[in-house]
């Protein structure tokens, strides 16, 4: 049975694919194909290289601060910590968006695998074209520019130019996005870790906030529609709150609001393996 995995995008609530990755490595189920949205597509591409679950953890924990993180810990991350750092604010370009060029040369530097050809699982990146309106799909060619269109977020993150094309991020058009898996896979397992929002509240959101508030719940809706026409055979919503996108300093929340998601994946895989 040929195996899909489709990975949504949320910023840093997209860490919370990496124990849906160390699920699928504990119970030795391999995806034959994988699809990612934003960072998705990128925790999609590490694990396409060949890296572990259990690895991609690793690498995130070196290069973002825990609140568990003693100073003796934070002093050991200072050379990683400090690439990252100069990866983002060397990129700042007049326009006010932050460029990624540098983040990703710093991510990927040490997987050595620079073309979707390359990878051991085939993958899937989406992205969305500004000027036509469209989805675009990369699964060949250059890795690092397609995972920069994939995640250049609206407002916060610079667009990218790929063949004439101004790319924005996938999630624009295609959060979640498991349809391009359901004609190339006989099972599909999708994970939105898109903004859980609260009724109950009534604060004014910030600035951007408010544009990436507005953001997800466009995504959300179409997602919803998309979900009336056909279903993934496994559907998992990780019911990730008080978490806004770009909340990096809050990885081990993160982690920990996934658990209850997780083991209900780990018991629906269990019945898949069985």
């Amino acid at each position: 049975m040929k195996i899909g995995l489709a990975l949504g995008g949320g910023g840093v609530r997209g860490l919370a694919h990496i124990p849906v990755l160390e699920t699928l490595d504990d119970l030795g189920i391999k995806p034959d194909i994988i699809a990612g949205t934003s960072m998705g597509a990128i925790i999609g591409a590490l694990y396409a290289s060949g890296m572990s679950g259990k690895e991609i953890r690793e690498r995130v924990s070196r290069i973002l601060i825990s609140k568990d993180d003693t100073w003796r810990d934070i002093v050991a991350k200072k050379s990683d910590l400090v690439k990252l750092v100069k990866a983002f604010s060397a990129e700042i370009p007049r326009g006010g968006f932050i460029r990624t060029q540098g983040f990703f040369e710093y991510l990927f530097h040490e997987i050595k695998k620079r073309t979707f050809e390359e990878l051991e699982i085939p993958l899937l990146v989406i992205a969305a074209d500004y000027w036509r309106a469209e989805e675009v799909v990369f699964e060949k060619g250059d890795l690092l520019p397609a995972l920069q269109a994939s995640m250049a977020v609206p407002g916060v993150f610079a667009p990218v130019s790929i063949a004439n094309k101004v790319l924005v991020d996938g999630g624009v058009v295609n959060l979640v996005p498991y349809d391009r898996l359901l004609e190339r896979a006989d099972f599909t397992i999708a994970i939105d870790v898109s903004k859980v929002r609260n009724p109950g509240k009534n604060e004014i959101p910030g600035a951007l906030e408010s544009v990436l508030g507005a953001f997800n719940i466009m995504q959300a809706s179409a997602l919803a529609e998309k979900m009336k026409i056909r279903k993934p055979d496994i559907y998992v919503q990780m019911e990730i709150q008080g978490i806004r996108m770009l909340d990096f300093n809050k990885t081990d929340e993160v982690f920990q609001q996934a658990v209850p998601a997780i083991d209900l994946l780990r018991k629906q895989l269990q019945r898949l393996a069985n």
